[in-house]
């Protein structure tokens, strides 16, 4: 894997891990039509780690209230979206690491995650055939849960995580902004998780894959940054529906040119 290779990688990862067009479907293409040889979980890793960091640029005034809400008994609110998040990730963690391998196989089918992308595509197109589900209301335990096995079914390559958990949000008459906000929260956990459990492998990395690697994740962190202001954006803006269009598109363009080449 050359830098360029790596930096292009990490620019999809860090724009598509938030924007809801699935990071792992993208990810998964373009290694296969690039022709970059698989580099393994822990570059992913990497790559997850740069975004991860980009959500805890954006949102440390929450996570910091948050944890000071843990010694100060008046931050109800602060501890009550604690819990949320623990709910909400229980879901993604008992499945993912139930059938990680299964997920992981998956990744090297592209005409699979190119169909995916598609089933993506449609999900992010409920909100406007369910208009008056709409509603303005916060976060609950049940919102939650939901949002947790949204994120749980977003383990497949090509379903996008933060499009299917913001939608099962917003079905469930969450405020969108606010909708869209937890699911990046909600990335925190999920994410870092992953990289605890995959702190093992750094020691198998190649030296001289050390420089392309530490180039992705950084650009990963830099268009992960950008990718959250773009999809709180679009929310505000009613235009979260165009990703649909375009994973739609992507995935079927994908496919129709994977069977006949």
């Amino acid at each position: 894997m050359t830098i360029f290779q790596a930096m292009l990688l990490g620019l999809i990862q860090g724009l598509t891990e938030f924007l809801p067009v699935s990071s792992s479907g993208h990810l998964a293409l373009a290694s296969h039509f690039l022709e970059v040889q698989n580099p393994g979980l822990t570059f992913e890793i990497i790559l997850h780690f740069g975004t991860l960091l980009s959500v805890l640029c954006y949102f440390w005034r929450s996570l910091w209230a948050m944890f000071l809400s843990l010694f100060k008994k008046e931050m109800v609110e602060e501890r009550r979206m604690i819990g949320y998040l623990f709910i909400g990730t229980l879901p993604a963690a008992i499945i993912g690491l139930s059938f990680k391998h299964q997920f992981e196989s998956l990744s090297d089918q592209p005409r699979i995650v190119a169909l995916l992308l598609c089933v993506t595509g449609a999900v992010l197109l409920l909100p406007r055939f369910f208009p008056k589900k709409h509603g303005d209301q916060s976060m609950t335990l049940r919102t939650a849960l939901i949002m947790g096995f949204s994120q749980a079914f977003a383990i497949l390559p090509g379903i996008s995580r933060s499009g299917s958990t913001i939608v099962s949000g917003m079905l469930s008459k969450v405020n969108p902004a606010k909708a869209a906000e937890f699911s990046f929260l909600l990335a925190v956990p999920a994410i870092g998780g992953a990289a605890v459990l995959a702190l093992r492998d750094l020691e198998n990395i190649d030296s001289s894959l050390a420089v392309p690697f530490l180039a992705g994740g950084l650009v990963s962190f830099i268009s992960g940054l950008i990718a959250v202001y773009a999809v709180l954006s679009s929310i505000r803006k009613g235009k979260f529906e165009y990703f649909a269009y375009y994973c739609i598109a992507v995935g079927l363009i994908s496919f129709i040119y994977l069977q006949f080449n």
